[in-house]
């Protein structure tokens, strides 16, 4: 592993493990951790991971071993209702005051030398959140990785439900300690057959007990609670407590990962709170393996430089954000993010499927038909598992309910960097529908490859009155991508992207209780008076180049 992720060698390959250290809680209840111990007197730093994942295997190698042989004390411990610890497992909500209780212990150790580190990503990122700004001194650095200080951010995007992933997760977490359900398996082909089998039924609630056999609490909470504004969630929100931390952040994505605009919300909330933390962005999905060699590599060299073994060291290498730009295939170091030098530039949707940064002409509009019982898949993307990422989107925009808009083969590149957003005006037979727009880039072979997207639910009152229009914005996934001469720019518009977003079942009914489908018709205009358009950030001296 340490060298399939080019680490630096190791101080010594000895290293102490003491096993199912018992940490208690405020509460009574005891968590379980295990505590890797490098050669030598010391004194060595502390690395503190939380994880619902279990702490052997693969996950005691890659937190555990790796930085212990590299000179630091990592202590590994299952989160609450997990691999032994007690309590019950119950997402997010037990994690800031096991947390902080954790810390504490940690503090009272006689091997605790007083510098403190948290590392980990998703789940073991968001852990991070939950305590950041209330650990005290001790706290040097963090390491927070493809995660999120606002998990419902997420899970209600656009007003919809991440339904394929939570599914998959819940459903893997439910199982992941059973005997016939290692966690190893749980991402296997079978069980991914599994899913797909049930991914398509009603009602919504009950998908668990399909896969697993019996209910799963946390997912019906999550489907019965379907909105980021449901007061519920307020506890496990962390996003305004970001800019009190004190510590050092470091954070890792991709610009196909889940939390990608949570994630990039954080960094910019730290910026402008006077902080200065480091952002690397790449070519990956959620679980992409480079992905993870990259977080482990980033965050020796930031736990280096914040508080190693022999004390904090300088890397001239650590510039503030380093992104991947894809199409152009290359690595840059920039100064912050979104980069200076991007102007917004709208791309308007015109007649005959063309797409144009010239004003739109007068046009009749483009119509097609939803219908939630064969909803519109999603094909890549910003998904959790191995189906993510940069995918041809033919068979998609073969589909009569998906429209195109391709510009002109361009004369000279384009690169965006930055957010990107659309407007779109639609109009509807049906009071709920949704509104998906995905930016692709097609080569001059006519391969058409998934840059970002987004979606955007609409239901009363914004809905468009009868036979009018309403303007739909959509905020589409952060990017930085290099559109080269001769290639085109598309922007695919749709309904549905499922089941990577819950299909929208045109009733609105609840999420968790709905079993009525109804089609809509859905009329996209693009006219002087309806200018329906996708908003890239152009770099300046790119400018308009069809």
């Amino acid at each position: 592993m340490a060298r399939a992720f080019r680490l630096p060698p190791p101080r010594s390959r000895a290293v102490g493990v003491e096993r199912d250290m018992a940490v208690p809680m405020d509460d009574g209840v005891e968590l379980l951790a295990d505590l890797y111990t490098p050669a030598g007197r010391g004194p060595h730093p502390t690395v503190l991971v939380r994880s619902p994942y279990g702490r052997a295997g693969v996950l005691g190698v890659l937190f555990g071993r790796l930085f212990a042989e590299r000179g630091y004390r990592a202590m590994v411990q299952s989160t609450r209702g997990t691999f032994g610890s007690g309590g019950d497992f119950r997402p997010d909500f037990p994690e800031r005051a096991d947390g902080l209780a954790t810390i504490r212990w940690i503090e009272r150790q006689p091997w605790f030398d007083g510098r403190l580190a948290m590392n980990g990503p998703s789940y073991l990122g968001a852990v991070q959140w939950a305590v950041a700004d209330e650990a005290g001194p001790s706290l040097r650095a963090l390491c927070s990785h493809v995660t999120y200080s606002a998990i419902n951010q997420y899970r209600y995007y656009g007003g919809s439900f991440a339904l394929g992933d939570l599914l998959d997760w819940a459903t893997m977490i439910a199982q992941q300690e059973t005997t016939r359900f290692r966690w190893a398996q749980t991402v296997l082909a079978t069980r991914q057959r599994k899913l797909n089998r049930v991914i398509n039924r009603l009602p919504v609630v009950e998908l668990d007990e399909q896969v697993t056999g019996r209910p799963v609490d946390f997912w019906r909470e999550m489907v019965e609670h379907a909105s980021c504004d449901d007061p519920i969630w307020a506890p496990i929100d962390y996003s305004a407590r970001v800019p009190a931390v004190s510590a050092q952040v470091l954070q890792v994505t991709g610009w196909y990962d889940i939390f990608l605009p949570i994630q990039l919300g954080d960094h910019r909330a730290l910026v402008a709170a006077g902080h200065e933390p480091r952002l690397v962005i790449g070519p990956w999905t959620h679980a992409a393996s480079p992905n993870a060699g990259a977080q482990t590599l980033e965050s020796l060299r930031w736990l280096d430089r914040h508080l190693g073994p022999d004390g904090p060291s300088t890397d001239p290498d650590l510039r503030p954000v380093r992104i991947f730009v894809t199409g152009a295939e290359e690595w840059r170091d920039v100064e912050c993010w979104p980069p200076p030098g991007h102007a917004p530039q709208r791309w308007h949707l015109q007649a005959g499927g063309r797409l144009d940064p010239t004003a739109t002409p007068a046009s009749d509009p483009d119509t097609y038909t939803y219908d939630p019982a064969d909803p519109t898949p999603s094909i890549g993307g910003n998904v959790m598992g191995r189906s993510g990422g940069r995918r041809d989107q033919a068979r998609t925009e073969r589909r009569g309910d998906v429209l195109v808009y391709t510009s002109d083969a361009l004369t000279n590149a384009v690169e965006v960097a930055g957010d990107v957003a659309a407007e779109v005006h639609v109009g509807s037979d049906c009071e709920h529908f949704d509104v998906f727009v995905r930016l692709c880039d097609v080569d001059p072979k006519g391969r058409s490859v998934n840059v970002c997207d987004g979606l955007q639910r609409v239901a009363p009152p914004q809905s468009p009155p009868a036979g009018g229009t309403s303007a739909v914005s959509v905020a589409l996934w952060p990017t930085a991508h290099r559109f080269e001469a001769g290639h085109r720019i598309r922007v695919q518009v749709a309904s549905a992207a499922h089941p990577r977003f819950a299909r929208n079942l045109g009733t609105g009914e609840p999420l968790a209780s709905g079993t009525t489908t109804r089609p809509a018709r859905i009329t996209v205009h693009h006219d002087p008076d309806h200018p329906s358009a996708v908003t890239l950030p152009v770099r300046a001296e790119d400018g308009a180049s069809g």
